[in-house]
């Protein structure tokens, strides 16, 4: 059983980190910049550690690093742990930081800057030549283009100084490589460089810290996505799982955004019958029916508007009695009962009963054709006078 768990296991899963951070607390007075931050680094893989500004990771970069150690927390590396207090503790180790000023000389040329503070001395004399040599063979071997070495680094692109100050972090041989922002203010071919020497410090076997506000690169090339929120551990994320929208929520601490409202509202519509009802009876609820002619009194009213509407071309319906199709119908099947039935005789309202909005008796109604013709539903005294 031991030999099939071995099979199915992937080596960098199985593998102790090279470096592990535990319980890390740092504060500056009265400011608790971490508490109890987690983080695992292992051979070959590429973490990437995200987080809003200030949530705390120059900071927690600075604890591995050994500028600031930390208050609180265990640092354990290949498993064992160590003391990291000062820089040189951390470069012994083997843990080499390229900070995002890249602390480069712009008068010195590239093998100057490359073996600064690391001269090669014999008989207390620089040796250039092996410098020299040993400066091409490193870039060589990680695929730096530079026209020259022995050019001034004033004279290169942003993405050719950075190339060349990770190139310097990898001379004393390290096993944990930390980039904080590598790919800021750089362009699109820069960045494609220094990405594709990321790639290749990972195929060399190293591990590689990550610190990027571009979400771009962070899915391009890093394995896991740490997220920093506050101080604290706001998650973990496998990239090739993991939306950009699901890291960018935890970065911001949104988890009622848009993205997820509309997530779990297609959930709830495919698989929750209840959600189902409840959106689709709104929708499914019927309009407010139209209003209908229900009695003899609006009949004669619908035809006495369908008439005029013949006499004068145009017809404009009374405030607050909407027309619609199902009136023109009714209308018109009352303009043919009212040509059959005398007039007088069908329809019409009782005596000395005036019907709702029936204009005053005695004035004439506006748009009729002629004046003095009495009006079909008019009450009997004015029809008899």
């Amino acid at each position: 059983m031991p030999e099939t768990q071995s099979a199915t296991t992937s080596p960098a899963a199985s593998a102790t980190p090279v470096l592990a951070l535990r319980g890390i607390s740092k504060r500056f007075g009265a400011v608790q910049a971490l508490t109890d931050v987690d983080l695992e680094v292992r051979a070959g893989e590429v973490v990437a550690l995200v987080g809003d500004n200030g949530a705390g990771k120059s900071t927690l970069v600075k604890t591995i690093a050994g500028v600031g150690p930390a208050d609180d927390g265990v640092v354990e590396w290949e498993g064992k742990p160590v003391t990291v207090d000062r820089p040189h503790a951390a470069q012994e180790l083997g843990i080499a930081t390229v900070y995002q000023d890249l602390a480069l000389c712009d008068n010195l040329d590239v093998v100057g800057n490359l073996f600064l503070g690391r001269e090669i001395v014999r008989a207390g004399v620089l040796d250039e030549v092996e410098m020299e040599r040993r400066a091409r063979e490193l870039l060589s071997t990680l695929s730096i283009r530079i026209p020259s070495v022995r050019i001034p680094i004033a004279s290169l692109s942003g993405g050719q100084r950075q190339t060349v100050a990770i190139a310097r972090s990898l001379l004393g041989e390290p096993k944990i490589v930390i980039l904080d922002e590598p790919t800021a203010a750089l362009g699109v071919e820069q960045t494609a460089q220094v990405l594709d020497l990321v790639e290749r410090l990972r195929e060399r076997g190293l591990g590689v810290i990550l610190i990027s506000h571009n979400m771009a690169d962070v899915k391009a090339v890093a394995d896991r996505v740490a997220v920093l929120r506050l101080g604290r551990n706001n998650g973990t994320f496998d990239v090739r799982s993991t939306s950009q929208e699901e890291i960018i929520s935890a970065i911001t601490g949104a988890t009622d955004n848009a993205v997820t409202r509309r997530r779990d509202r297609s959930a709830g519509v495919s698989g929750v019958p209840g959600a189902v009802e409840a959106t689709g009876a709104a929708e499914a609820a019927p309009a407010a029916p139209a209003a209908q002619v229900t009695g003899p009194a609006d009949a004669v009213k619908a035809a006495q508007a369908a008439q005029d509407g013949k006499e004068a071309g145009k017809e404009s319906a009374p405030a607050g009695e909407p027309v619609d199709a199902v009136d023109a119908v009714e209308a018109a099947e009352a303009d043919e009962s009212a040509e059959a039935t005398p007039a007088g005789k069908a329809g019409k309202p009782e005596v000395g009963k005036p019907e709702v909005g029936k204009p005053e008796v005695g004035k004439p109604e506006v748009g009729k054709p002629e004046v003095g013709k009495p009006e079909v539903g008019k009450p009997e005294k004015e029809a008899g006078a």
